[in-house]
């Protein structure tokens, strides 16, 4: 062999060994009538992200192809595969997992399209346990046609949370600007102070702590808790639930050696934009964390669960029915979703890896800290 023929040799054996372990990401497709396959063509027609994944969405080639008619896109395909094994690395791969009579009605809300996303969920769930994809990002699904006798969840994060076992979890919206966690997610309004106690803040201090810690690779994070009633309480002068829960929550915490502040006023801290000074901010229920965010975030944040042993993230809205099919929704927040399942993937290797080696561990600092 010579010289030249053993470059090549080698230089082949390398582009194989990358390709072996590119990462593997399996897509769901959400809601076949609404904005998913949309911001999965929009965001996989750009080949540069076959440099960081091979796509595996999880899905209907024939729901496909009507969406990619309908967005008239014309240099893109799917390479249609029967098992998540089977993927190129090369191309956008797509399993089939519903039936071919499957009927696609933009911007409704169809028993028929609840169950193939729920389909899709299935399958990708099954391979993510097999270790047949290595993470999971899931396009949006309507929360009330997808109820059945196997899905009686509010939504994606506690599906996630039952299938994997994990009791203690957390819905954390993730930006370039803030990354909030919520301890009640979705329930009423009315049930959220019924619902809080100190042991279940305290339990979400940690698990945000942990999650900005391990998959976002940032040092001694610094955690801002939200107060629950208006002026976080004045004291006791507009409730009691800030004095007597929240505060001894945070207490404990820093006892616990988290760097936890508050309560903080929600109104305060976001309009004097105390907000950029933290690493994380753990709100008391839903609106109070989202509504902000989504007035900062609303095309490019995403949503990921925090507490699970597997890696899942979704864009940060919903199936936009309104403007489904009409070519102008937009794919940032998706493809932020893709991105930031490859970063937590890496950034959980890394924690790993210094976990084994303790005395390396002041070689990283993201933070620019000790």
């Amino acid at each position: 062999m010579t010289i030249k023929e053993k470059n090549i040799y080698l230089s082949n054996q390398y582009t194989l060994r990358m390709e072996q372990h590119k990462l593997r990401i399996g897509i769901t497709h959400g809601d076949i009538n609404g904005i998913g396959y949309e911001i999965i063509i929009k965001t996989l027609s750009d080949s540069r992200l076959l440099e960081s994944c091979t796509p595996i969405v999880y899905g209907s080639p024939k729901v496909a192809a009507y969406h990619r008619k309908a967005l008239d896109v014309e240099l893109f395909s799917f390479n249609q595969i029967a098992h998540a094994r089977d993927a190129n690395s090369k191309r956008v791969n797509i399993i089939n997992c519903v039936d071919e009579e499957i009927r696609v009605e933009l911007g409704k809300s169809t028993p028929e399209a609840g169950e193939a996303a729920l389909l899709a969920l299935q399958a990708a769930v099954k391979d993510l346990k097999a270790g047949d994809i290595d993470v999971i990002v899931t396009a949006p699904i309507n929360k009330e046609n997808i109820q059945s006798d196997n899905f009686k969840f509010p939504g994606h994060t506690e599906f996630f949370a039952n299938e994997f076992g994990a009791k203690n979890f957390m819905m954390l919206m993730v930006s370039d600007q803030l990354k909030i966690g919520v301890v009640t997610g979705h329930i009423p309004l009315q049930q959220v102070s019924q619902t809080l106690t100190k042991e279940k803040i305290l339990s979400n201090i940690r698990i945000l702590h942990k999650t900005i810690l391990e998959d976002f690779s940032i040092r001694k994070p610094r955690i801002a808790v939200l107060g629950l009633n208006p002026h976080a309480g004045d004291h006791g002068v507009i409730g009691q639930e800030d004095d007597l829960i929240i505060y001894p929550a945070i207490k404990q915490a820093n006892e616990e050696g988290i760097i936890a502040l508050g309560p903080f006023a929600a109104d305060g801290f976001f309009g004097s934009g105390d907000f950029r000074k933290f690493d994380a901010i753990l709100a008391m229920y839903h609106d109070q964390g989202l509504i902000p965010f989504k007035v900062l975030a609303f095309e490019s944040g995403v949503n990921y669960t925090a507490g699970l042993p597997i890696i899942r993230t979704s864009p940060g809205h919903g199936t936009a029915y309104a403007i489904a099919g009409t070519g102008v929704a937009s794919e940032d927040s998706f493809r932020n979703a893709i991105y930031l399942a490859i970063d937590v993937f890496e950034s959980r290797k890394i924690f790993k890896a210094l976990s084994k080696n303790p005395l390396k561990h002041h070689e990283i600092d993201r933070t620019g800290g000790e």
